[in-house]
């Protein structure tokens, strides 16, 4: 499977920490799978209402997953289906939009 983009979503402190050092290392539960949780479009909202549900104030950041080659695995999840993981740091230069969801 491939997709030229897929989704991380934030808490707005985890996007200020990010916009200030310019890299994403990944969140709590990134960091100890050993890589960072990213979404298709498709599985955006299920990912938001599984894991983020009831939280505000959330940013989701459009990253460009050919700026990372081999560093992207397609790998069984939720459902058994597919889903991008980054075994890198995520630099901003590779988000390529964000929006707000309140």
């Amino acid at each position: 499977m491939s997709a030229a983009t897929a989704f991380k979503v934030l808490t707005a402190q985890q996007w200020a920490d990010f916009e200030r050092e310019h890299v994403f290392r990944g969140a709590p539960v990134d960091i100890a799978d050993g890589y960072i949780h990213l979404s298709t479009a498709e599985q955006l909202d299920e990912t938001l209402a599984k894991h983020f549900a009831g939280q505000t104030d959330l940013r989701i950041a459009e990253i460009d997953l050919t700026r990372f080659g081999n560093a992207v695995r397609w790998e069984e999840s939720r459902g058994g289906a597919l889903f991008p993981h980054l075994y890198a740091e995520l630099p901003m230069h590779a988000v390529v939009g964000v929006r707000t969801r309140d």
